[in-house]
C-alpha cells in the first residue's frame, strides 16, 4: 500500500464553503469522482484526466476520489496512485452513503473555484471536461454535459432503458418544470459550476441526481450545455436499481416543497392576503350601512388603494427585497411604487367591474363578491409586476444563452 494518506472527509451540514484565497499555486478546478466498487476503473480514469488537464492547467487542478468504503477497496487502489499523480486526493467515507452526498462532501473538501463532477466508470468521455471548462471560462455559471443535444447520444441503450430515462425526465418536468426545464439533460451527472453559485447554500439531496439538487437550490443564471455520447460500462457493475428511481421521485417532491416555500409567488400571495384584510376593513368602514354607508364603488376604490400601498411596501421589502436592495433610495422606491400602482389600478378596474357584476347582477354577498374579484385579479397583478417592476433585468444585466 502507498505511504500516501487519506484526506479528512467533511461531515456535518451539506454546505459548500466559499473559496479561501490560496497563497501559492491556486487551484482552478476541483473535479470530484464519487466511487463505489470501481477498483478496476479508478486507475484508467485518473490517468486519462491527468493526461487531459495537466497540459492545460498545469498544477492548478485536483482530482478528488471520494469512495463510500467500497468492499473492493477502491479507495486503497486510488491511494496507491497518489505518488504518480500529485493532483490526486483520496477520501474514504465511512458511515455515510449515496452518490449525491458523496459529491457534495468532495466539493466541501475541494480547493478550486470551479467545481466539477463526473462518473468514475469510464462511461463519461474524459475529453468533454475541456469543453465544460471552456464554457465556464466564457462566463457560464454552470456547464452541463448533455446526451440530448447536437453531439450527444446514449450509445447502444435498449429501448426499455431509453424509455425509463425519458420517462423519468418527463416526470421531473411535470413536478419541477422551472428546474428541470432549464437544461436538456437534467439526469446528467457530468457538469461543472462556479463555486460562487453554490457557496453557503445548504443542500439536501436524495438519491443520485445531483444536478437536479444544484439546479433547484443554487444561484445559477447562465447555463451552457455541450453534447456527449454516454458510453457502455467496460468493467464493474451498474448501480441503477428501482430503489434509485424511488429516491429520484422522492427527491423531486422534496425540491417541489422547497421551491414552494421559497417561491416569490407564495410570498406575493401571503402579502396579497394581508392586503385583503386591509381592503376588507376599509371597505367595511366606508360602505357598510352600520358605518359611513358610502357608495360601494367609491368605497371600493379607496379600500383598494389602501391595500395597494400596504402590498407595495411589504412586497418591496420581502417578496422582492433581494432585488429592491440592488436599487435603494427614495426615488427608486417611488418609481417602483408608481409602476406597482399603475398595474394594480388596471387590476382595480377589473376588480370593480367583477365586484359590481357579482353584487348588482348576480346578487352575491358584497364581501364574497369582493373576495372573488380579488382572487381573479391577483394573477394579473403578480405577472405584470414581476415582469415590469421587479424583473431581474430591471436591476442589472442578465446573462443568457
Amino acid at each position: 500500500m502507498s505511504t500516501a494518506t487519506l484526506g479528512p472527509t467533511p461531515s456535518g451540514r451539506l454546505i459548500v464553503p466559499a473559496q479561501e484565497a490560496a497563497v501559492e499555486s491556486p487551484i482552478r478546478l476541483s473535479l470530484v469522482l464519487p466511487t463505489y466498487n470501481e477498483s478496476q476503473n479508478v486507475g484508467p480514469i485518473v490517468e486519462q484526466i491527468d493526461a487531459l488537464l495537466a497540459p492545460v492547467l498545469g498544477s492548478a487542478y485536483e482530482i478528488i476520489v471520494i469512495d463510500d468504503d467500497s468492499p473492493d477497496r477502491t479507495w486503497e487502489v486510488a491511494l496507491g496512485l497518489s505518488a504518480k499523480y500529485p493532483c490526486l486526493r483520496v477520501l474514504r467515507r465511512q458511515g455515510e452513503r449515496g452518490l449525491s452526498t458523496a459529491v457534495i462532501r468532495g466539493w466541501q473538501a475541494a480547493r478550486g473555484d470551479i467545481l466539477g463532477v463526473m462518473d468514475a466508470d469510464l462511461q463519461h468521455p474524459v475529453d468533454v471536461n475541456l469543453k465544460l471548462l471552456a464554457e465556464i471560462e466564457r462566463g457560464a455559471d454552470l456547464a452541463a454535459a448533455s446526451r440530448h443535444i447536437e453531439g450527444g447520444g446514449v450509445s447502444d441503450w435498449s429501448a426499455t432503458r431509453r424509455l425509463l430515462s425519458r420517462g423519468a425526465q418527463l416526470l421531473g418536468l411535470l413536478i419541477l418544470p422551472n428546474v428541470l426545464g432549464r437544461v436538456s439533460d437534467p439526469m446528467s451527472g457530468y457538469f461543472m459550476l462556479r463555486r460562487t453559485a453554490l457557496a453557503g447554500v445548504e443542500l439536501d439531496p436524495l438519491g443520485y441526481k445531483i444536478l437536479i439538487e444544484v439546479l433547484g437550490r443554487a444561484s445559477i443564471d447562465w447555463i451552457s450545455e455541450v453534447g456527449y455520447v454516454f458510453r457502455e460500462r467496460v468493467a464493474g457493475e451498474s448501480k441503477v436499481s428501482w430503489r434509485l428511481y424511488l429516491q429520484y421521485l422522492s427527491h423531486l417532491l422534496k425540491l417541489r416543497l422547497f421551491s414552494l416555500r421559497s417561491s416569490r409567488l407564495l410570498r406575493y400571495c401571503v402579502v396579497g392576503a394581508s392586503g385583503v384584510l386591509v381592503d376588507m376593513a376599509v371597505l367595511f368602514l366606508l360602505s357598510d350601512p352600520s358605518t359611513l354607508a358610502w357608495g360601494l364603488t367609491r368605497s371600493k376604490a379607496i379600500a383598494a388603494e389602501c391595500a395597494i400601498a400596504s402590498n407595495f411596501l411589504l412586497n418591496d421589502a420581502w417578496t422582492f427585497g433581494d432585488l429592491s436592495r440592488k436599487e435603494p433610495g427614495v426615488y427608486a422606491k417611488f418609481r417602483r411604487f408608481l409602476g406597482f400602482n399603475a398595474i394594480c389600478l388596471v387590476g382595480l378596474m377589473l376588480n370593480v367591474v367583477i365586484l359590481n357584476f357579482l353584487f348588482n347582477y348576480a346578487h352575491t354577498n358584497r364581501y364574497l363578491a369582493n373576495a372573488v374579484a380579488i382572487l381573479l385579479v391577483t394573477s394579473w397583478n403578480y405577472f405584470f409586476n414581476r415582469k415590469l417592476n421587479w424583473s431581474t433585468a430591471a436591476f442589472g444585466p442578465r446573462r443568457s444563452r
